[in-house]
């Protein structure tokens, strides 16, 4: 199989690169951290500009019928700049209109989503800190006028600046867990809706949220009511390939990054990547990012056939999320204790690595779901 990328994807990826290099340095990395807003709009503006809102989004729907690997090289370049946006958000919540919204759903959001008028996010984890059904216990009731939501969501990213949620709430109680679950489309501003900003390591805007007695319309149910869990589902399997993407431009970044540290810095009077054990350490890193990007590659591709993928999704978020947190940790190695510092660059990744390894499944949720693939 040929994983080299295609021109026009090369072409993506450097207008990526230079675009973020001059628009998002690490200073700013670093405003946006200490921002609770954390967004920037004239940025937003820029990519929507550049198509990449609605690079997975059909041409029908006014965005540029790119493929899935299209997204792994924007992603990658994504996590090489640390940026913060809501653009991953409002891209899985894209793949799920996609699948379960009706063709008027579609035609009303998915232009808006691909201009950059509009920006969504997933709500789905709670308390549990589950990516299964058995997780959800926010509950939807039907009431004269729609529905009515009451619940806690956990771990929400970039609630505070989206317009509106898909949120995932269970309609159902007496069913099994993944036959009970209903997902709706919530304006971010309704009556009833509580956000609470969450303090996590690497500053990545995730929040609370609360529903009290949150009315939706029957008409912003997406997908069928107590039908869709199978669209979140296969929502969560790109979602956790595109987190790889992510953490493989960041562990890129590490290498490249120790690499010329090594050749610069001295002691004894010679480069410290004249020692065998920082060479170890390096082809090290080299080798297991190496391996991890053939198996997010190969994830990526399968989705793009639009073959089942949930097994290969799990391993490659498996292996990816160890490998990226080794590579950190071996750079705070390599440059010492002020790599875990919030003035250096390094620290930035460091602590990307550790918040990414949760997101849509711990390595060993993922293992988990690999052994329930192969019929454990």
């Amino acid at each position: 199989m040929d994983f080299a990328f295609t021109e026009e994807q090369e072409i993506l990826r450097k207008m990526a690169h230079d675009l973020l290099a001059k628009e998002f340095p690490k200073t700013l990395v670093r405003e946006m951290e200490e921002d609770p807003i954390g967004f920037r709009p004239d940025i937003w503006k820029k990519m929507a500009e550049l198509g990449w809102m609605g690079l997975i989004i059909p041409e029908e729907y006014g965005g540029s019928s790119c493929g899935f690997v299209d997204l792994i090289v924007l992603l990658e370049e994504m996590g090489r700049a640390c940026l913060i946006s809501p653009f991953f958000s409002t891209a899985i919540c894209s793949f799920l209109l996609l699948d379960a919204g009706s063709e008027e759903q579609k035609r009303e959001w998915l232009p808006k989503i691909a201009s950059g008028e509009k920006i969504f996010t997933l709500v789905l984890t709670e308390p549990s800190a589950r990516y299964d059904a058995s997780g959800i216990y926010t509950k939807a009731t039907e009431d004269k006028d729609g529905y009515i939501i009451n619940g806690t969501k956990l771990f929400v990213h970039d609630a505070q600046v989206v317009d509106y949620f898909l949120c995932v709430a269970r309609t159902n109680f007496w069913s099994p867990p993944e036959e009970g679950i209903t997902i709706f489309l919530v304006d971010a501003k309704s009556q009833g809706i509580k956000t609470i900003p969450l303090p996590t390591i690497a500053d990545d805007k995730q929040n609370e949220i609360l529903f009290e007695g949150v009315m939706v319309p029957e008409g912003n149910v997406v997908g069928g009511l107590n039908a869709g869990w199978q669209a979140v589902k296969k929502t969560l399997d790109r979602a956790a390939v595109a987190k790889c993407a992510e953490m493989i431009g960041g562990a890129d970044w590490t290498v490249e990054n120790c690499v010329a540290y090594a050749k610069e810095r001295t002691q004894f009077d010679k480069p410290i990547g004249s020692f065998g054990i920082i060479q170890h350490y390096l082809a090290e890193m080299w080798a297991e990012i190496g391996h991890a990007k053939r198996l997010v590659y190969y994830a990526g591709w399968l989705i793009e056939q639009g073959l089942p993928c949930s097994k290969e999704s799990a391993m490659a978020k498996a292996r990816m999320s160890e490998v990226y947190r080794h590579c950190t940790r071996m750079g705070v190695q390599i440059f010492g204790g002020i790599g875990t510092t919030r003035e250096h660059d390094m620290g930035l990744y460091y602590r990307r690595a550790r918040q990414a390894l949760s997101l849509f499944g711990t390595p060993d949720f993922c293992r988990e779901k690999v052994a329930c693939e192969m019929g454990f």
